[in-house]
């Protein structure tokens, strides 16, 4: 598999095909689960190998990387829009020092939305719904930066797996508060400078409570504050302050005013994204080391059947064969002759030199199969294919020879020069055949005696 696949990936790759296959059909997978159970291992992992081909196969693997590279972008402008929004915040809640900070004007621009949104997921969370906005902006953003159609399976796919495994709530919170968290820090950040490079007055304003009222709040939100270092103005100083900005105030009151910024901004964010994270890592340890998934009893005969051996118990084949070529090299130079859809009218097979072994003619669906269990369990270092060029290059047949080409370590196709009759190939049909072999990638030639040299590996 991809090297750059995570586990999780692989998970979710599974599950985007199950979705497909749930509302589109069953995918053509015949190749995919041979090589699935030539691959062996657990029924979870055959599951995984078979939807990691068949994503390869149809573009969704590539898809799931272009989304990365969308999740990636649209994270970073998320990280933009909250280091400016927390700038924002620190502009409007102090202003420019012309006129003195209704510090509790100030309080509102500074903590309003971001304690607003905070109960809104405390909420959701205690209803069991995922309701984390800025989470879902990031998803939503991610599958529309990515551009691609597939992109359209995926979406849907991982919401269903995270949400099987109560784990989308998790994801979801770590992404909001760690942006909050970001906001309320750049917000922080911007007030100490604004607080060290300009002189603020601070008041407080009111036609209908009185000043003992702001004392008693502004102690109550002071207390957590003092607790952690911050100063807090005292009574005095808050009922002067209802009047003009004093100078003698003016620390304080900023004191008070980062204090209760970080104790009921900064902080809780932090708390919690670090219980999201903490979560969203133990769950995902879960689900990685107990995947299991919705479709794997429907696929268990079939890649796991319960005809399978453990060990040597069968009769050596006629032909020892090394590894598939399609992900190690053979371990002998072994090689192999199949004609392909040959009239019964020409003798077959010729004379093989040694170390070459007469696969038969495919001319069938069974034969098809069993050629290509038979390479599949056990790749040849070669495999020569011989081909009829009377015949219709046809989508079927040029299939076949490219599947086959995956299960040996070099493959070459043999356009035979003469029909049965003995006449010589169509010169257009034998262009078609050239043409179309040149688009699939195989080597191929119109020797008029068996390609021998090749077949022994003399010519490598």
């Amino acid at each position: 598999m991809d090297c750059r696949v995570t586990a999780l990936e692989k998970l979710w790759l599974t599950e985007a095909i199950h979705w497909r296959e749930t509302h589109a059909g069953p995918l053509e997978d015949s190749e995919a689960v041979r090589l699935a159970r030539r691959q062996g291992g657990t029924l979870g992992e055959r599951l995984q190998y078979r939807a990691h081909l068949l994503a390869e196969r149809d573009g969704l693997l590539l898809a799931l990387r272009r989304w990365r590279q969308g999740a990636q972008l649209a994270l970073g402008l998320l990280l933009l829009l909250a280091l400016a929004s927390g700038v924002g915040m620190a502009l409007a809640a102090l202003g420019d020092g012309s006129r003195p900070v209704n510090v509790f004007w100030a309080l509102g621009s500074l903590l309003g939305l971001n304690l607003l949104m905070l109960a809104g997921w405390c909420a959701s969370a205690v209803a069991s719904r995922h309701g984390a906005a800025l989470g879902r902006l990031w998803l939503w953003l991610s599958a529309r930066l990515a551009r691609d159609a597939q992109a359209a399976h995926l979406a849907p796919a991982l919401w269903l797996l995270l949400q099987r495994h109560h784990l989308a709530r998790w994801l979801l919170g770590s992404a909001a508060h760690g942006l909050w968290l970001l906001s309320a820090l750049s917000t922080l950040a911007t007030l100490l400078l604004m607080l060290a490079t300009r002189r603020y007055g601070f008041v407080w304003e009111t036609t209908l409570l009185g000043s003992d009222t702001f004392v008693s709040l502004t102690h109550a939100l002071g207390a957590l504050p003092a607790a952690l270092g911050f100063n807090v103005p005292d009574s005095d100083a808050i009922r002067a302050s209802g009047d003009a900005a004093l100078a003698s105030a003016r620390q304080p009151w900023a004191s008070w005013l980062l204090g209760v910024l970080v104790c009921y901004g900064v902080l809780p964010r932090a708390v919690l994204a670090l219980l999201c994270w903490y979560n969203w890592r133990r769950g995902r340890a879960r689900l990685l080391a107990a995947p299991g998934h919705s479709a794997s009893e429907a696929l268990r005969e079939r890649l796991m059947p319960s005809s399978e051996r453990l060990g040597v118990t069968d009769p050596a084949p006629r032909f020892t064969l090394g590894e598939a070529a399609r992900h190690t090299e053979p371990s002998n130079s072994d090689a192999v002759l199949a004609g392909i859809e040959l009239d019964d009218q020409r003798p077959w097979p010729p004379p093989l030199p040694a170390g070459t072994h007469d696969a038969g003619v495919v001319d069938d669906h069974a034969s098809r199969q069993h050629l290509l269990e038979t390479l599949t369990a056990q790749p040849p270092a070669r495999l020569l294919l011989a081909c009829d060029p009377q015949r219709s290059a046809d989508r079927g047949t040029l299939a076949l020879l490219a599947e086959l080409s995956r299960c040996a370590g070099a493959t070459r196709v043999w356009l035979l020069p003469k029909a049965a009759q003995g006449t010589a190939p169509d010169p257009q049909r034998l262009a078609d055949w050239q043409a179309a072999l040149d688009r699939l990638g195989l080597p191929h030639g119109t020797e008029p005696e068996l390609p021998t040299r090749w077949l022994e590996g003399r010519n490598e």
